[in-house]
C-alpha cells in the first residue's frame, strides 16, 4: 500500500445496514493493520450514544431527543422498517445465520483501537451532550480534525 497506512469513514446515516456496512469496513481495515477513523456526523450519532438517554435542553432538541432515542440497538433498517418490527426480524435473521450483532461490531471496533469521534456541530444542532455517548468514543471534534485525517488516509469512505 502507498501513502499513510490509513482509513477514514465519515457515518452520517443512522440506518441499521448503513451503520453494520461502516463497522464491517472499518474493523476489517483495522484488522488489516489500517489506522482506521470513523467521524459520526447527525444520524450516525445514534452509533455511538449510549440507550435511552434523552437529550435535548430547548424545546426542539428534546423534541428530537424523545423521538431518536439513539442507541445502536435501536437502530431500524434503510427499508422495510414496518415500525421498528424490521429490526427485530433483521435481528432474528442475523443471528440465525450467526452474523456479528451491531453492539459486538462495535466492541470489536473498540478493541482494535478504531478511532471513534463525534461531530461537535451536530451535536450541538441535536443538542446531544458528551454524557450521552458511549465511554469507546476518542474524541469530539470539528470537520477540520476530520478532514486532517482524510487528507493522510489512502482511504476514505462516506457512508
Amino acid at each position: 500500500m502507498g501513502g499513510n497506512n490509513k482509513c477514514s469513514l465519515v457515518v452520517m446515516s443512522g440506518d441499521m445496514d448503513r451503520i453494520m456496512g461502516a463497522f464491517i469496513i472499518a474493523t476489517g481495515a483495522a484488522a488489516a493493520g489500517m489506522d482506521t477513523t470513523m467521524f459520526f456526523s447527525f444520524w450516525g450519532l445514534n452509533a455511538i450514544r449510549k440507550e435511552k438517554i434523552n437529550t435535548g435542553r430547548g424545546f426542539l432538541g428534546k423534541m428530537i431527543g424523545l423521538l431518536n432515542k439513539g442507541g445502536i440497538d435501536r437502530l431500524n433498517p434503510s427499508r422495510f422498517s414496518f415500525g421498528g418490527i424490521g429490526r427485530l426480524l433483521f435481528k432474528k435473521m442475523m443471528k440465525d445465520k450467526r452474523v456479528t450483532s451491531l453492539p459486538e461490531l462495535l466492541q470489536l471496533a473498540i478493541d482494535l483501537d478504531v478511532k471513534l469521534l463525534a461531530c461537535k456541530m451536530s451535536m450541538d444542532v441535536m443538542e446531544i451532550s458528551r454524557e450521552s455517548l458511549i465511554d469507546g468514543v476518542s474524541d469530539i471534534v470539528g470537520v477540520a480534525t476530520f478532514v486532517k485525517e482524510a487528507a493522510e488516509s489512502e482511504i476514505n469512505l462516506f457512508i
